[in-house]
């Protein structure tokens, strides 16, 4: 589905905040509430929209810890075989498969430090694991939400 200014500026909208009235956001996009009302249900029904979440302070929670783990594998490991072995942690937040060295790269969220090194513990005694590099997040420069569509392209909300 192509997507245009208005189809942008609502999605954009409903990122920043998803409880906004459809009122409220066609103020700022300038449509009339029913009208984004039809926009919204359509960007629904194509996938555009997958649904609506709430965005938590992970701190909040009590993970106040986060590191990045690159995991180096045996041979040719799959990615789904990594996939579906780190989905069993909840402390796992994000994995992908990477280009260099490291097989695939981790997020995780932990309540400190011991907590981290417990988890990159686990993941380590993997069968397929050869070794892991971590890296502990100090801080967080920049945090930009990335809106994603369905035929890959990506622009900041």
């Amino acid at each position: 589905m192509e997507l245009d200014r208005l189809d942008r500026d609502i999605i954009r909208a409903l990122v920043e905040d998803a409880r906004s009235t459809y009122a409220e956001i066609g103020q700022r996009v300038g449509l009339s509430a029913s009208a984004v009302k039809r926009r919204v249900d359509r960007l629904r029904e194509t996938g555009a929209i997958t649904g609506f979440t709430a965005r938590v302070d992970p701190t909040a929670l009590g993970w106040t810890t986060e590191a990045y783990v690159e995991l180096f594998c045996v041979g040719k490991t799959s990615p789904s075989a990594i996939g579906v072995a780190v989905a069993r942690l909840p402390e796992v937040v994000s994995a992908c498969t990477i280009t260099g060295e490291a097989d695939a790269l981790l997020h995780i969220r932990a309540t400190d430090v011991r907590h981290v090194e417990q988890v990159i513990e686990r993941i380590a005694s993997e069968p397929f694991v050869v070794r892991t590099k971590s890296s502990i997040v100090l801080s967080r420069l920049i945090e930009t939400p990335l809106i994603t569509s369905r035929n890959g392209s990506t622009f900041v909300a």
